[in-house]
């Protein structure tokens, strides 16, 4: 089963196998299975084509793949161009969503550690 160029795994259920699509997570995929009246638990393998063409429907209706990172992408220039503070955290590389940085955001930061000294040892006097 193919749906936006993307192939679904054949032996995953259908609610997990949808969760490929950038921009489909587990409740997402669930409410679009629902909505074309497909069975959750059924392999995309068993599914027949008209099941396949009732999801391809419901999910060309919505924004996922490019178009979503087109768009957060797009969101994310602009809030640096105008200078916000999220867009400075965006530039910075650190985190967003006002988390603590003394402690944790190891990722985002990179496992680089800031409260230690250098590590140099002082030179013995004689």
């Amino acid at each position: 089963m193919r749906i936006l160029g993307i192939t679904i795994p054949e032996e995953k259920r259908l609610e997990i196998g949808l969760t490929t699509l950038y921009g489909v997570g587990r409740s997402r995929a669930r409410k679009i299975l629902t909505d074309a009246g497909v069975d959750l638990g059924k392999k995309s393998k068993d599914a027949s084509i008209d099941d396949e063409n009732k999801i391809r429907t419901i999910i060309e209706k919505l924004t996922l793949e490019g178009d979503l990172k087109r768009t957060i992408t797009g969101n994310i220039k602009r809030l640096k161009d105008i200078k916000a503070y999220r867009g400075v955290r965006h530039m910075k590389g650190l985190p967003v969503r006002g988390q603590r940085t003394k402690t944790n955001s190891r990722t985002r930061r990179g496992n680089v550690r800031k409260t230690m000294g250098t590590g140099r040892k002082i030179a013995e006097k004689k």
